[in-house]
């Protein structure tokens, strides 16, 4: 797995963000018959919310971001992009599993979509996430938190 980490999203990653949106969901939106360049860049724009964005970087330059919103009685994990050249290295489930772990200690839903037919599903659904519903377009996808010994008490963690 390549080494990575996080740093706090700023409003002057926005463009960067956008721009690898385009790149990594251009195949399935193709196949989808709804890739429209403008569109889904400035989706992306519209939606950005730094306060809840992290930037990936792997070796100190920009991999990818995520997003982990608070949205009523859950979270929601938007925005979770990788560059090309950081996927298929295991820090899209690392990154993944962290945001999780959070999640799970705080006993908190987390929901998402993705397109239909693209291959993230799977990363989702090895991590617990599973179909509530779905149309044409969008899987919705829904993860209940893990209960860990820890989050029960009096429980001991089995050995």
């Amino acid at each position: 797995m390549v080494d990575w980490e996080f740093r706090p999203a700023s409003e002057a990653d926005v463009e960067a963000v956008a721009e690898l949106r385009a790149v990594v969901l251009r195949a399935d939106l193709e196949r989808l018959g709804r890739y429209d360049a403008h569109r889904v860049r400035q989706r992306l724009r519209d939606g950005f919310a730094p306060a809840h964005t992290w930037v990936i970087e792997t070796g100190g330059a920009f991999a990818g971001c995520v997003s982990l919103r608070p949205a009523g009685d859950a979270h929601r994990l938007e925005h979770f992009y990788l560059a090309p050249h950081a996927q298929g290295r295991g820090v899209g489930g690392a990154v993944l599993r962290g945001l999780l772990e959070r999640c799970d200690r705080d006993g908190t839903l987390v929901r998402l979509n993705v397109l239909q037919g693209s291959p993230a599903r799977r990363l989702y659904e090895r991590h617990g996430f599973a179909v509530e519903t779905e149309d044409a377009v969008d899987v919705f996808m829904v993860r209940e938190p893990a209960v860990t010994a820890a989050a029960v008490p009096g429980a001991r963690p089995s050995r």
